[in-house]
């Protein structure tokens, strides 16, 4: 189970309810109204925002949004791709295929729960042609990427969608209220007034505490799995064309190393950015 994902969830749903219902008074101190939280209840809001949302979603992408139980589960899965795994895995194999040669890695193929790596492994076995194999197994990443990267863009797309339901659920309630201005009845005023207003609220949760983390979190997991595809694939190469199993470890874990680099300066961009942001201020 991801735990970190539900507790962020959770403090962020928390925090947000919590901060409607705590009020801090020169008279009373800090106390915590809970019928504060009545207020946000509306079902009118809800069902524009949150229908609207997930109508646009199925109407973009129709198969996709069948499979979401599916994504939650991916998702909320403790499992990850560990590429130093599959580099020991590699390595292991490399020392197989130099001393029996490389029929002996069919056993180990079928004891592979990774369905690609093992296809990898039984097209080595089956003496395909390099170049064949590169080919192959190049194309499985291709497609396996534009997979994940359609699923992610469809949480994307509800992530665009729920602010955008807001909006038109804020009109739908100001046009509500200016239409009874001139009637008698000045008792809607207040329902039209709250639709105008709560739907937005429920786009913004909708938008960054629903879809967004479900989109980041989808994001990491593609990027994982690629990574140690990628790794498969240049260690399965490396081991049809007989490379020494030392100089294959080192090989390999420059994937690592490239990795933690564009890590480190997407991190150090971040904060150079965040530097020049602060001495413009101060200027």
């Amino acid at each position: 189970m991801n735990i970190v994902y539900l507790i962020g969830i959770l403090l962020a749903v928390f925090f947000t309810f919590f901060g409607i219902a705590a009020t801090i008074s020169p008279e009373t101190g800090f106390t915590v109204n809970l019928e504060t939280i009545k207020n946000f209840g509306d079902i009118s809001s809800l069902l524009i925002v949150v229908g609207g949302t997930l109508a646009v979603v199925i109407a973009c992408y129709p198969k996709l949004a069948l499979s979401i139980p599916k994504h939650f589960m991916i998702m909320l899965h403790s499992k990850t791709f560990d590429p130093h795994q599959y580099v020991d895995e590699l390595m292991e194999l490399a020392q197989i295929a130099r001393k029996n040669g490389l029929l002996a890695l069919e056993e180990k193929a079928n004891e592979q729960k990774d369905p690609f790596f093992k296809q990898a492994i039984m097209l080595i076995v089956d003496a395909n042609d390099p170049e064949r194999v590169r080919g192959i197994l190049t194309n499985e990443i291709e497609q396996a990427s534009a997979r994940h990267h359609e699923v992610i863009a469809m949480y994307e797309r509800g992530s665009n969608a729920a602010p955008a339901f807001g909006m038109i659920g804020t009109l739908i309630g100001l046009i509500n209220m200016l239409k009874e201005l001139d009637s008698a009845d000045m008792t809607s005023l207040g329902p039209n007034m709250a639709v105008a207003l709560i739907t937005t609220f429920y786009g913004s949760l909708l938008a960054h505490v629903v879809f967004n983390p479900i989109a980041a979190n989808l994001t990491a997991r593609d990027e994982e799995e690629i990574l140690c595809r990628e790794i498969i694939l240049e260690g399965i190469m490396a081991i049809q064309a007989g490379e020494n199993p030392k100089f294959l470890r080192e090989r390999l874990m420059t994937f690592l190393n490239q990795k933690l680099s564009e890590e480190n300066e997407e991190s150090e961009g971040g904060k150079k950015g965040k530097a020049k942001k602060s001495r413009g201020k101060r200027k």
